[in-house]
């Protein structure tokens, strides 16, 4: 293999190591593809470190707003983990000198933190962002504890443990923060430092993050109703990674189970495509999305075999790269396939995308386990349809192995700074998402959107109160306008979507609009068809760049209500089928009064009444 200069452009990543089409028939990848991916970049960032390594000051469009000093820190917490997870994987074999260059980084950040030494670490207690990295720095440590914490000095031990000893304290965000406390304390507690007040850090952050824990697998992160990728790359991440590394089978035992049941549903947000689906925050971590796969198979509890775990990951893995999300120079942008400034949320900055090491977990897999030696096997998605509810999350998952996408159509997920915001958050307050279409942002119309249009302008959705879930549906309940409720439902079939909107309470003659998924040219092929309560024909509405690509646009329908409760239904369909039949010729939809009547194309029959649902559903 040979070894790229420090300063190469490094703009694709293949074709240095040949694939294996035999051993991984859909991704082509091996082992040997994720340790030279991890290693191009980590030599990548070499370049941007400070005069004697303690931070990783990447460009980029904007410091996060923490500061450049905190992204400093970030960039180098970070890419630590990624070198942490090579060296260990490979039982310190380390041809690179990863741990080298991380150890003389480690002593020169702690130094002299909190001052203005050019290597010098902002400290936690002053800048709540490192509280955050002093996670990766831990985990990082504890890690590879035989090959760097083992061979440092007494002094710069007891400056590494002064820094990361204030995480030990109450978290200063009350969501999945607490378990970067959890996770520097498994770290002092192995390596001897104030094991008591570790136990007690972990126990504590345990009891909190329990409060939120809701069933089949799903946290809430926080006390609110945010379901997004944390549940998996950070609620299951570190409890499960901190029960195997300190051999606490009760622990194990305990959230291990949790880990398998959200994987039973986790893997089918996999488009065949490899692409995890673009929901909520935080996307520029991209395939951090693969960590808790590879967690499930490390510890035994997955659903997963071995060569589906690793054609997930590996699908995941390839997906962004193909696709840029490495720069010319070979750095994660912050983007989705390369930069989207629209997508990046103001406490990210130019290191905030290596959070994505967390997807090279599989890497601590032995190279003969079945995970690396097993042939690649299909996703979810590409094996059978599946219409599949998350009911804790009020969430319904629609894939088709026809085309391989995901549809994730959103009756629960709120954004745990929606409530009283000015508009919705594109990442979560959408009713549909998936894995080849938008989100929206921006000044452009809201894709998979229905609002009320006042003087024109259309309702934001706001806080979505779960109305129920059943085999092939979920219903939600949301308050555009003082007063005015609206009941929304979604029922969904093979690639059929029925969208059901009761309006309660706005004045006569309000108008409506329901819009579509936002494609781009070359993208799938989306249909929006009225059923119920809209105009005969629908219009299309350009809806600016999404993640996908620039000049997507989204079909509209319209309608006005008709006294204190009306009901508006639509057909809509999302495929990448060549020639798709009409969406009309999907479904047969008959409306008597406020229930719906469904008739799939395949016989099976749906009758949904929404007088009958209250705050829940009446489904049979």
């Amino acid at each position: 293999m040979p070894t790229p200069p420090e300063n190469r452009e490094l703009s694709t990543y293949t074709g240095w190591t040949p694939e294996n089409c035999e051993l991984s028939p859909y991704t082509g990848w091996t082992r040997a593809h994720w340790e030279d991916t991890a290693d191009r970049l980590l030599l990548s960032v070499r370049p941007h470190a400070s005069p004697r390594g303690g931070l990783v000051d990447l460009p980029g469009p904007r410091p996060s707003w923490s500061g450049a000093r905190s992204d400093g820190l970030e960039g180098w917490a970070r890419t630590f983990l990624l070198a942490a997870l090579r060296v260990a994987g490979a039982q310190g074999e380390d041809p690179h000198g990863h741990l080298d260059r991380y150890a003389e980084g480690l002593a020169a950040g702690t130094e002299k933190p909190g001052t203005d030494d050019p290597d010098s670490w902002p400290l936690t207690t002053g800048t709540r962002q490192a509280t955050v990295e002093s996670a990766s720095v831990a985990l990082g440590l504890r890690l590879t504890r035989p090959w760097l914490w083992d061979r440092l000095d007494d002094p710069a031990r007891q400056r590494v443990a002064d820094w990361l000893r204030p995480a030990l304290g109450p978290s200063p965000v009350d969501n999945n923060w607490w378990l970067f406390g959890l996770t520097v304390a498994g770290f002092l507690q192995d390596a001897g430092i104030e094991t008591d007040r570790a136990a007690a850090t972990i126990d504590r952050s345990l009891a909190r993050v329990e409060d939120w824990y809701l069933g089949d697998g799903w946290y809430s992160d926080g006390d609110n109703r945010a379901f997004d990728h944390y549940n998996a790359w950070a609620l299951h991440f570190y409890p499960v990674l901190h029960a195997h590394l300190a051999g606490d089978r009760t622990l194990l035992d305990r959230y291990g189970p949790r880990l398998r049941r959200h994987l039973d549903d986790y893997v089918h947000l996999f488009d065949a495509n490899g692409a995890p689906l673009p929901y909520g925050r935080s996307l520029i971590y991209r395939f951090a999305a693969a960590a808790a796969p590879w967690l499930g198979t490390l510890t035994g509890h997955t659903p997963l075999t071995p060569g589906a775990t690793r054609r997930l990951a590996s699908g995941s893995l390839r997906y962004f790269l193909d696709r840029g999300a490495t720069d010319e120079r070979g750095l994660l942008t912050l983007g989705w396939h390369g930069p989207y400034p629209p997508l990046v949320q103001e406490y990210s900055g130019p290191g905030s995308p290596y959070w994505a090491s967390k997807g090279f977990l599989g890497l601590l897999l032995p190279a003969g386990h079945p995970a690396w030696t097993d042939p690649e096997e299909a996703l979810p998605a590409e094996v059978a349809d599946t219409v599949r509810p998350f009911a804790p999350a009020g969430l319904l998952v629609q894939t088709t192995a026809a085309d391989g996408l995901v549809r994730l159509h959103n009756h629960g997920s709120n954004h745990v700074h929606s409530a009283g915001a000015a508009e919705d958050d594109p990442g979560y307050a959408r009713h549909a998402y998936s894995t080849r279409t938008g989100p929206s942002t921006g000044p452009a119309p809201a894709d998979n959107h229905f609002a009320l249009l006042v003087g024109g302008e259309a309702t934001r959705r706001g806080a979505a109160v779960p109305a129920g879930t059943g085999p092939g549906w979920a219903a939600s309940a949301h308050h555009p306008l003082p007063g005015v409720r609206v009941v929304s439902v979604t029922l969904a079939h093979g690639r059929a979507e029925v969208r059901a909107h009761l309006v309660l309470g706005a004045p006569e003659g309000t108008p409506v609009r329901q819009t579509g998924w936002a494609t781009t040219p070359g993208g799938p092929h989306a249909a929006l068809h009225p059923v119920h309560g809209y105009g005969p024909d629908a219009t299309e509405l350009p809806t600016g760049e999404t993640l996908q690509g620039p000049g997507s646009r989204a079909l509209a329908l319209h309608g006005a209500t008709r006294g204190p409760e009306s009901l508006f239904v639509a057909l809509a369909s999302l495929t990448a089928e060549a020639a798709p039949a009409p969406v009309a010729d999907l479904a047969d939809v008959r409306v008597t009064g406020h229930t719906l009547h469904v008739t799939w194309q395949n016989g099976t029959t749906t009758r949904l009444d929404l007088d009958a649902m209250g705050d829940w559903a009446s489904v049979r």
